[in-house]
């Protein structure tokens, strides 16, 4: 009998283990059939697809509630006064610009205790959307319109034209998308509202504990969240700020669990993922993986190196460099990622037998090899011929276009009509840097380009300088990069002031070498050698045939297949579990406080708390927040195996029912090839417990008028 029951539980745990298999998928939320709609149910989903996305019935659906920021992250509402939820990451650019070195709300945190103190964000907006609509023969026939009238059909055309016609017959923002390299193409409807205020953000040190160094790692213990609210017109309409305006009245809001989830619970997250690249060919993948992105990875890593130093050994360079220190620190990692990733999984690999599989597709019909007979070779040949220019190209881009704050300001003035009157983004730029950061910013980048770009592509002055600093031909680039900066009229504040205060003429200032050294090459060469490296055959277009040949063969399969992510708001379903990084280590589904304490340490900026944080998290006095034994219980972060990317970020975790528990922040670094291809076990979503967040808001900072508002 107890080997029955033995065998009866292994079973057990087995069909339950295969039953909470993830499955691939950005889903597009308006196209939920009744396949994948069966699929989520046998998960665990307990809603049907008319509940989460029914734009044509009556009432509100659950994805009513999420909302596109700007297309860069995604929110929910969460109360019935317009209170919105997302990422404090998706924040930072917001904190960052109301914060100053006497009121540093990224260190101390953002605590909107009433409506008054409620922080208007200028230029904030968020996308509510409305419908999806189906116009593959709408633009089909206009493209056949414009191509008779000898028009250009392309994207940039066909959307203004659709969206122009779409908005004028809805009122409501248009946007047009194209899916599967232009098999399909979607109008997706939005209402936009742009009085946004901030309500509430953590400091860093919750927020962001663990730094870049917990990034896309796992196990993570971050509060990564904040609120907003929706202001509107007095009448509920979309409205510019104005101190009439009034909080929203939602069509929708999220319902908050506090009941929490365990080890093969159902979840699903509905958000807008920017971008996926997973109809990318073997070609493609091993262009980025073996040139782009090695080059971009090591440049852009130095240049955090010369930052960190910096913004370690002064609060004022910290604050200043903050914010384009994330952006640079989460490309740059990502990219790394992507790298190891590519290679670990074998995606090229994977990808070159895929492709012998569309090759034996198209041979097997006369009208696919007219069509695309000869695709995989000019594509291999394409990406062959590509990699010297674009070598060229990304040394120049990741060195004297994006290698310094300094250089975008050089060639703002140098481009303006009127280089001494400086326009207020230029002057709020200049504030925002330090000239010893920039110094050693510039000196790096010019040795760089001097020392890895083909002489062919200097300019005449550069070439001029690079001589008048060598012997035996020998260049000193360290001694030509100092003097460029130092003799610079833009390398001192000094400099900037006679600018300023026009002491120098415009004439002087177009002179200067520096300014000249980043002028006077023009990305333009860069670009006509990768014209002729392609002798005529359009790589993208190339790209865009094989979208289109993969999709028309899987469709011709009846093998179901979402469209890259595009900012379009998308679904995927998946289950909280652990993860297995490596042969024989086991990662557990969960973190808790007493992570944070371990982790902890006062001289690492990374790993710091404030006072309050420590005794809070020490106590572990979590109360109604908390669950187990008297409240005594509590989870920090989890992970799923829900399918995202970036754009996703903020985007809610909900259960079976619909009801909100977390918020989604990472992914972990074994997913990092996912921009190309999933790797099912290793894909995670790492989301922050709502819990934790509530408690952060309750107990450490007092914010009892939001949870009173949320009803709880």
């Amino acid at each position: 009998m107890k080997r029955f029951y033995f065998i009866l539980i292994v079973l057990t745990a087995l069909t339950g283990s295969q039953n909470a298999k993830a499955d691939e998928g950005m889903w597009m939320i308006n196209v939920i059939n009744s396949a994948l709609e069966k699929k989520m149910q046998e998960r665990g989903l307990e809603l049907s697809a008319n509940e989460i996305y029914n734009a044509d019935a009556p009432g509100a659906s659950v994805s009513d509630a999420v909302v596109s920021m700007e297309f860069g992250c995604t929110g929910s509402i969460i109360s019935d006064q317009g209170l919105l939820i997302t990422n404090h990451h998706c924040a930072y650019s917001d904190i960052h610009s109301i914060s100053t070195p006497e009121c540093n709300y990224l260190e101390e945190g953002f605590w909107a205790f009433n409506a008054a103190e409620e922080r208007v964000i200028p230029g904030k907006k968020v996308y509510f959307l409305k419908k999806v609509l189906d116009v593959t023969e709408e633009v089909e026939e206009l493209k056949a319109s414009l191509e008779s009238q000898n028009i250009g059909t392309g994207i940039r055309k066909l959307s203004y034209l659709m969206e122009k016609e779409y908005s004028e017959a809805t009122g409501l923002e248009a946007w047009l998308g194209s899916m599967w390299g232009g098999s399909k193409y979607y109008i997706a409807l939005y209402e936009v509202f742009a009085d946004v205020r901030l309500v509430a953000a953590p400091p860093v040190s919750s927020a962001a504990f663990g730094g870049d160094i917990d990034n896309w790692e796992w196990p993570q213990h971050k509060c990564d969240f904040a609120t907003y609210r929706v202001y509107t017109a007095p009448d509920g309409s979309p409205a510019e700020y104005s101190p009439s305006n009034v909080p929203m009245k939602p069509a929708a809001k999220l319902n908050i669990s506090l009941n929490g989830y365990r080890e093969g619970d159902f979840t699903m997250i509905i958000g807008y993922p920017g971008s996926t690249n997973r109809y990318s060919s073997s070609y493609e993948v091993d262009f980025s993986e073996t040139l782009k992105h090695p080059i971009s990875n090591r440049i852009r890593g130095e240049q955090m190196k010369i930052m960190k130093k910096w913004m370690d050994a002064d609060p004022d360079i910290r604050l200043k460099y903050a914010d384009y220190y994330f952006s640079l620190s989460n490309v740059q990692e990502l990219y790394s990622g992507e790298v190891e990733c590519f290679g670990r999984f074998d995606v090229v690999e994977k990808k070159a037998e895929l492709e012998q599989e569309l090759q034996e597709w198209i041979k097997a019909s006369a009208e696919r090899m007219e069509e695309w007979g000869d695709l995989l070779a000019s594509l291999e040949k394409n990406y062959t011929a590509l990699r010297k220019p674009e070598r060229n190209a990304s040394f120049f881009r990741e060195t004297l276009i994006r290698g310094t704050r300094m250089g975008t300001i050089i060639r703002r003035i140098f481009n303006s009509r009127t280089p001494l009157t400086l326009d207020k983004r230029t002057l709020r730029e200049y504030a925002e840097i330090d000239f010893r950061v920039e110094g050693e910013l510039m000196v790096y980048a010019i040795k760089e380009y001097v020392e890895n770009v083909d002489p062919v592509y200097f300019s005449p002055l550069q070439k001029e300088i690079i001589e008048a600093y060598s012997s035996d031909g020998v260049c000193d680039i360290e001694a030509m990069a100092n003097a460029l900066w130092t003799e610079s009229i833009f390398g001192s504040a000094e400099g900037f002031d006679k600018i300023f205060s026009r002491q120098v003429s415009a004439e002087e200032v177009l002179a200067d070498k520096l300014g000249c050294f980043i002028m006077d090459v023009k990305i333009t060469a860069f670009n006509e050698a990768k014209l002729k490296a392609e002798n005529g055959v359009n790589t993208l277009d190339l790209d865009r045939a094989y979208t289109h040949a993969l999709y028309r063969m899987r469709l011709d399969k009846g093998v179901e297949q979402y469209p890259d992510a595009n900012s379009t708001m998308r679904i995927t379903y998946g289950t909280v579990g652990s993860l297995e990084p490596r042969d024989g280590i086991i990662c557990d589904w969960k973190t808790t406080p007493a992570g944070i304490l371990e982790k902890f340490n006062p001289s690492d900026y990374d790993f710091s708390l404030n006072d309050r944080q420590y005794l809070l998290y020490s106590a572990g006095q979590w109360g109604r927040w908390g669950f187990g034994d008297n409240g005594a219980d509590m989870y920090v972060n989890f992970l799923t195996d829900n399918d995202i990317t970036g754009g996703n970020s903020g985007s809610p975790v909900l259960n079976s029912r619909g009801e909100l528990i977390g918020l989604a922040f990472d992914g972990n670094k074994e997913s990092l090839a996912s921009d190309a291809m999933y790797v099912p076990d290793y894909n995670k979503c790492v989301c922050v417990d709502i819990r934790f967040i509530l408690w952060t808001l309750d107990r450490y900072a007092g914010m009892t008028r939001i949870t009173e508002e949320l009803g709880l």
